[in-house]
């Protein structure tokens, strides 16, 4: 089975070596539970969900089994608007689908320094979409991790390798769930 981590820095591992990435560690932990699974590690550190939008096409190849989605940290770093935020979201999703490929979705919520309104806005993207569309969500990717300063880089954003551990730990039953989704190969 080929799974595709298709996120930002989060996804990608930044400042952290390729073994400690987050794709890696979920492969490792997967087979580790008799699954037998490559995941391909498509983050970008920087990319909002409108280029992840962008560079979708090329970033999840042929006979990708399913996608984990993991976007819009940047969007909520940055202000963008969360509605843009939604509809990038929502043409990726409706992409993959097209191609037959599963999606799960790996949420994340704004910083509270943009205020209650923006904050209540972004925070339901990723439940709103995953209720549209059917889609297996784990609703917060930093769960566990966002306000541990011993899981996170100096930067406070990233997390250590040990923050990735953590991660994968929580993530793992979703994403079980996912792959049980997945149609079997023939």
């Amino acid at each position: 089975m080929k799974l595709v981590a298709f996120g930002d820095s989060l996804t990608a591992g930044y400042n952290l070596p390729g073994s400690a990435a987050f794709p890696v560690k979920l492969e490792q932990a997967l087979r580790r539970k008799g699954v037998a699974v490559e995941i391909v590690n498509a983050g970008v550190s920087g990319d909002t969900a409108q280029a992840g939008l962008e560079r979708l096409d090329w970033s999840v190849p042929e006979g990708t089994d399913g996608v984990i989605v993991e976007l819009g940290a940047n969007d909520a770093l940055r202000g963008i608007d969360p509605a843009q935020t939604r509809q990038s979201l929502e043409a990726i999703i409706t992409r993959l689908k097209e191609r037959g490929i599963a999606v799960m979705l790996a949420g994340i919520y704004a910083p509270r320094n943009l205020g209650a309104d923006y904050a209540k806005r972004f925070d339901a993207i990723h439940r709103e979409l995953a209720e549209k569309h059917g889609l297996v969500l784990y609703p917060f990717f930093l769960e566990g991790i966002a306000t541990d300063r011993a899981l996170n880089q100096a930067d406070g954003l990233h997390p250590t390798a040990e923050g990735v551990d953590v991660i994968v730990r929580s993530i793992l039953p979703t994403v079980e769930r996912f792959i049980a989704t997945l149609p079997a190969r023939s």
